[in-house]
């Protein structure tokens, strides 16, 4: 029997369950509706030893699977992106340069640092594009509740939980059979006068008045559970079906043209359906002469004309939301056999589909062509205007950067697919009456492919303009590129310059593992209870191969921006970890009781050695009503496979370029330094589209990073009906793996002169430009300085009764003290990215909260009303004029309601955002997707969801 100090510690944990304190397994859950006595077992998060009597120190949120159901939302990412500690990740509203996956950042860390379990076991990689979590594998049905816990939680789960934990905990104890049928949809009110006024300007086309509902979802699940054998064994599967429709950027007035970076002006690319031109005479060597050329584009009549404002509005056929199809199926089942062997099995199989449509593909100033001026493909009046300008005659030739969208061929698009799979077989059991073990081996696979269809195949381009020696007339099935005839191009033309590219990749994940826990016969002469402890060990293999065609790996496809090249590697460790617990003092003044909790892991990599991580930790309650609570974690994160063995290879980065336009925001002398010569400064041109190219890729020689976290709380129940806690945490990291932002780099290299950044600073000779031509900014994987991350957690509950009915209240904020980066500790200057925004920063205001208010009178029906809260972000002093004074605080109201309509039946419905608020705008260098920081920020407007639910 339980005495009562294990009786009040299990009343005060179940009693905070939603306020950030402990989180149990799923037996603990179960005992809420029995008496204490009948617990025998805590299991929490954050460490692997099972207790009879005493709670954990680490600071855990959880999410229970009512949260989860009444969000409305069917994509797990999307729920979980609503709590304050996390930040968007990898979500369904990002479609150029998607990965297909959904992905979680804790604290904003990125997604790499954060730790992916499923029941207390790693997740594996999620596919061709990422080696974080894809959390679409999980089913949202099935979740019993997740627990995110912060400040580290390498000791004990092992490598990446260096900002924390996501812990989704399944409910394989199901009973019975349940079926979920549920249908979403999007809708907004087009009345914003500012971006309507700047596409009025520029007579491009917009939607006005309510959309209707559109990017609409079905989602339908089903869950059969139950026991067996008497009560021995038990087992649950789950199907669902998840499909998910498009909606474009066309279908929003405010994201319905590409802003300028300064906010002021629908922009868009130089890329025109009507082309762009630069022309010059070619060097001696055949080279394009930057010292000494033209901008032009067709004037409608046979011949060229100075470009002035000739850009391409991409922004309505780009998918604002990606079109998704999903079909997942598993099974959790168990059979106690007898007391010490009681065999477990978790499978879990995922396919998930979607396409990342963007605008149409174009030539894209690629590549420099050289034409000979008696190309029948020119007019006789375009001929006199190469005359005209470089004196150029029969038999000469003239060269030329192009910029042709392929309006004529259709928008490109990346058809994605994943496919996992994930087994987990163990056995679990007693020793003796104070020990037990866990053992198991898993295995996790993700096949995953990539084709992108209908973009520009490079070295055709060149064939069909009979350009660089190349003759379309003796080329099979070559129709030549009518780019200089005025609206000359047939879609027929368009198609036999478009290819495809193929990617396709596995990861996968292999480990064996298990550990024993119990609790000794001894203790330390000041407690009465005795020493807990954990041993285990574990052993992991990470695989990841991804295979391009040479369409890809030559980066032949002209909108890829660069090569996407083959990618091998594999690492393994091993592991071997212990846990204690030291009860300390009990029923003492101001001491209820006090104890440590220690943690030591070795781990050895294959790749960059042996590697220590280990915790200290103090749970201090005051009364049976007061707990103090802090400790100290030391985590380790290797680099992944991606950062390790990734071939380096072009790319593009979004940003400016602060030495480009005709009044650049650095001097002469600063620009110098980045290579721009006296004769180019104020010449330099901006890219329309806001991206430049870079050069990324892997760094084999990689250490690892070092995080230290502390954590410091209090929690409390001091009156009836109302508890709260409060967190703080800092989390310091050191050798930071990543890249420095290449926009980041073009400014140090300026300010500094400091050979570190401007030997990655590598202009087009001629140009100084970094997007046209070879330009780029090198900015491959380092290990950079410092990550200086702290804030404070608070979570508070009130329930109360009003009229008959029960009001409850739960408030969830995070209030955020730093977020600073210090790339090159005394080369760079260390910034604070809390309440900033520039494009080194992700807007993280400095408050964020969610408050819910739910309402039950214990009848057939329930309401719910939830406040989700963005503090603003204020510290802007760039050029976007949207973002003058920064990103104010954002407010979004949901109201939900929830009925029972008979035993077996009930209906939620809901609407999110129901005052219809749309995204704060920026510029075109600021934002993450049309005009806004999608994903992040309520995107779409109003969001419908209902859901009707059997059980029986």
């Amino acid at each position: 029997m339980l005495n009562n100090q294990v009786s009040k510690a299990v009343r005060l944990a179940l009693a905070f369950g939603a306020a950030s304190t402990a989180a149990f397994s799923a037996s603990t859950f179960a005992a809420e509706e029995e008496s204490a006595e009948k617990v025998e077992r805590i299991e929490v998060t954050g460490s692997r030893i099972k207790r009879t009597d005493m709670e954990t120190a680490s600071p855990v949120q959880i999410t229970t699977a009512e949260e989860i159901a009444v969000s409305g939302f069917t994509r797990v990412e999307d729920m979980l992106n609503s709590l304050p500690q996390l930040e968007a990740s990898s979500t369904a509203f990002q479609s150029n340069g998607a990965t297909g996956t959904a992905t979680l950042d804790l604290r904003g860390m990125g997604s790499q640092r954060t730790l992916v379990l499923i029941n207390g076991r790693r997740a594996q990689a999620g596919g061709i594009y990422t080696q974080s979590a894809d959390v679409n594998q999980i089913p949202a049905s099935l979740i019993q509740r997740v627990e995110v816990l912060t400040g580290g939680g390498s000791s004990t789960y092992g490598a990446d939980a260096v900002a924390g934990v996501v812990n989704f905990v399944m409910n394989d104890k199901f009973e019975g059979f349940a079926v979920d049928v549920g249908a979403t949809a999007y809708q907004h009110d087009n009345d914003n006068d500012y971006i309507q006024g700047l596409m009025d300007d520029k007579d491009f086309d917009y939607p006005t008045g309510s959309s209707g509902l559109d990017g609409s979802s079905f989602d339908f699940s089903a869950t059969l559970g139950g026991s067996f054998d008497g009560g021995k064994g038990h087992a649950v599967g789950y199907i669902t079906y998840n499909k998910q429709n498009e909606l474009r950027q066309g279908a929003r007035d405010y994201s319905s043209c590409a802003l300028n970076a300064a906010g002021t002006s629908c922009g868009g690319s130089g890329n025109a359906v009507v082309p762009n031109f630069y022309v010059s005479s070619p060097t001696d060597d055949g080279a394009f002469d930057w010292s000494d050329y033209d901008y032009w584009t067709l004037d409608g009549t046979g011949g060229f004309e100075n470009s002035v404002g000739n850009l391409y509005n991409y922004a309505p056929i780009n998918h604002f939301m990606r079109p998704d199809e999903r079909h997942t199926f598993g099974l959790f089942a168990d059979y106690e056999i007898n007391d010490n062997f009681h065999p477990y099995v978790e499978a879990m199989f995922m396919r998930d589909r979607t396409t990342a449509q963007i605008a149409e593909s174009g030539t894209f100033f690629n590549e420099n062509y050289n034409i000979d001026y008696d190309s029948p493909l020119l007019s006789d009046q375009q001929r006199q205007d190469l005359t005209d300008r470089f004196g150029l005659t029969s038999g000469d030739q003239f060269a030329t950067y192009i910029g042709k969208r392929n309006v004529e061929g259709g928008p490109r698009a990346d058809q994605l697919e994943h496919n996992s799979f994930r087994l987990v077989l163990g056995t679990e059991g007693e020793i003796n009456d104070m020990w037990s073990y866990d053992a198991f081996v898993q295995y996790g696979s993700t096949s995953s492919s990539s084709a992108y269809i209908n973009d520009f195949f490079g070295p055709r381009i060149a064939t069909a303009l009979s350009a660089n020696g190349e003759d379309c007339a003796t080329s099979d099935g070559c129709i030549p590129y009518e780019v200089f005839e005025f609206e000359g191009i047939t879609s027929e033309a368009a198609g036999s310059l478009t290819g495809t590219a193929i990617l396709n990749g596995v990861t996968e994940q292999f480990i064996v593992g298990g550990y024993v826990t119990g609790e000794f016969d001894f203790g330390l002469p000041s407690s009465d209870y005795p020493i807990a402890a954990v041993f285990g060990t574990e052993y992991r293999e990470e695989t990841f191969s991804r295979t391009a065609d040479e369409v890809y790996a030559q980066g032949l496809l002209l909108g890829q921006g660069g090569t996407t090249k083959s990618l091998n590697g594999e690492y393994d460790l091993t592991e071997f970890y212990t846990e204690v617990s030291l009860p300390i003092l009990e029923d003492a003044p101001f001491a209820k009781s006090i104890a440590v909790d220690l943690g030591y892991r070795w781990s050895d990599y294959s790749t960059s050695g042996a590697e220590p991580t280990y915790k200290l930790a103090l749970d201090w309650n005051v009364t049976d009503d007061w707990k103090v609570r802090t400790s100290y974690n030391r985590a380790v994160r290797a680099a992944n496979n991606g950062e390790l063995f990734a071939n380096q290879s072009t790319g593009l980065w979004g940003g400016t370029d602060p030495c480009a336009t005709d009044s650049p925001s650095l001097s002469a002398a600063q620009c110098a330094n980045t290579g721009v010569s006296a004769s180019q400064y104020g010449n330099v041109s901006a890219s329309p589209a806001s991206q430049y190219n870079g050069f990324f890729g892997g760094n084999p020689d990689l250490d690892p990073e070092i995080a230290d976290t502390i954590t410091f709380g209090i929690v409390a129940n001091p009156f009836e009906g109302f508890n709260f806690s409060v967190d703080y945490w800092d989390i310091e990291l050191e050798d930071a793996i990543g890249n420095i932002n290449p926009e980041e780099i073009v400014t140090n290299c300026a300010l500094t002169g400091d050979a570190v950044f401007c030997d990655n600073v590598q202009r087009t000779s001629g140009s100084g430009s970094l997007w046209i031509g070879d330009g780029q900014v090198v900015a491959t994987n380092v290990n950079l300085g410092k990550l200086h991350w702290e804030g404070v957690d608070l979570s508070a509950n009130y329930d109360v009764e009003i009229a008959g009915g029960m009001l409850k209240a739960n408030l969830i904020g995070t209030y955020m003290l730093s977020k600073e980066y210090d790339n090159i500790p005394g080369v760079s200057e260390a910034y604070d990215c809390v309440g900033t925004l520039d494009n080194s920063c992700f807007a993280q205001p400095e408050w964020r909260h969610v408050l819910t208010l739910s309402y039950d009178m214990d009848t057939f029906w329930r309401a719910t009303a939830k406040w989700r809260y963005f503090g603003e972000v204020s510290d802007y002093s760039g050029d976007d004029t949207l973002a003058q004074g920064g990103i104010s605080s954002q407010s979004y109201l949901d109201l939900k309601g929830s009925f029972t309509i008979n035993e077996y039946t009930s209906l939620l419905v809901g609407v999110n955002n129901v005052l219809d608020k749309e995204p704060p705008l920026l510029g075109g260098s600021l934002s993450t997707n049309a005009n806004a920081i999608a994903g992040y920020y309520d995107t779409l407007g109003r969001y419908f969801h209902t859901t009707i639910s059997f059980k029986f």
